[in-house]
Parts: C-alpha cells; structure tokens; sequence
C-alpha cells in the first residue's frame, strides 16, 4: 500500500465521518484512527498511523479447488484494473431488477458510470475514468468489496 492509497483513506474517513478504520492484507496490517486527542481549539488532530507487518498466520482451511475458482487469470500487458476506491458493497446495477451497468465487450468512455458502491447508505456511481473495452468481471454482485480491490478489467482503446 503506497502513501496516495492511504491518503485517499483518510479522505474518505474524513467524507464519511468514520473514527477508525483497520486494513488487513496478507503481510501489511493498517489501523488509522482520527480524534481529538487533547487539542483545545476544536480542530481536530492529525490521524494517528499504525503500519507494521504481521505475524505469519496460518493458512485457511478452504478447499483449494475453490481457491483456484476464486483467483481471476493474470491481466493481458495492454489491459488494466478498474479498481473500488472504497470499502463497500458492489452492485452492477441501479436496482435488483434493472440492466446491468456494464458487461464483458461493451465500450465505455472515462464518465460511462460501471457500477455503484454502497458505502455507509450511501450509492456511490463508480465511473471507469478511462476509455476501453470491458474484458472481464472481477467482483460479484451485491457482495463486499474492498479498497483497492479490482472490479474490471479493461482494455484500452
């Protein structure tokens, strides 16, 4: 996790009035909290950071055919990722019944909205800010997604 993800952390802390959020990844452990700590005029003060790697864990007991299923195939050299920008959930649709937003070869434009992400009821339009054409789908309908985590595949045109 680089320094620009982190900051984009903060912000939307900031956005959504969080007070603590925590990341867990394989080898890199996050845990932010925003508060008062002692200031007196009413600003609030700067997030405290804790950033250190974790203690090797054991792996999950899952069967490891699903691990395989659940592992999408490496990226083409010309394609890239359109990835969430927040910890929500992914829906492809504007509700239950309606199109999809987008699907596998359909061309999108940099405001062709891909899908929304509910985060803390809020819906949140996720637009593909690139143009290209959809060549895979990474992220499961109505289920959590996290930051970072990829969505698309895309192959620019």
């Amino acid at each position: 996790m680089d320094l620009k993800e982190i900051k984009a952390i903060i912000d939307l802390m900031k956005k959504n009035s969080l007070s603590e959020f925590e990341l867990e990844q394989k080898d890199f452990k996050i845990k932010l909290k925003r508060g008062m700590d002692g200031a007196d005029d009413g600003t609030l003060a700067l997030p405290r950071m804790a950033a250190m790697p974790m203690a090797t864990l054991p792996a999950p007991m899952a069967a490891p055919a699903l691990q395989a299923a659940a592992m999408p195939a490496a990226p083409a050299a010309s394609e890239t990722e359109i990835k969430s920008p927040m910890i929500g959930t992914f829906y492809r649709s504007p509700a239950p019944d309606a199109a999809s937003y987008v699907d596998v070869g359909v061309e999108v434009g940099p405001d062709t909205v891909v899908c929304i992400i509910e985060a803390m009821k809020v819906m949140n339009e996720i637009k593909a800010e690139t143009r290209g054409v959809i060549t895979a789908l990474l992220a499961e309908n109505a289920k959590p997604v996290e930051f970072g985590q990829p969505l698309f595949r895309i192959r620019p045109l």
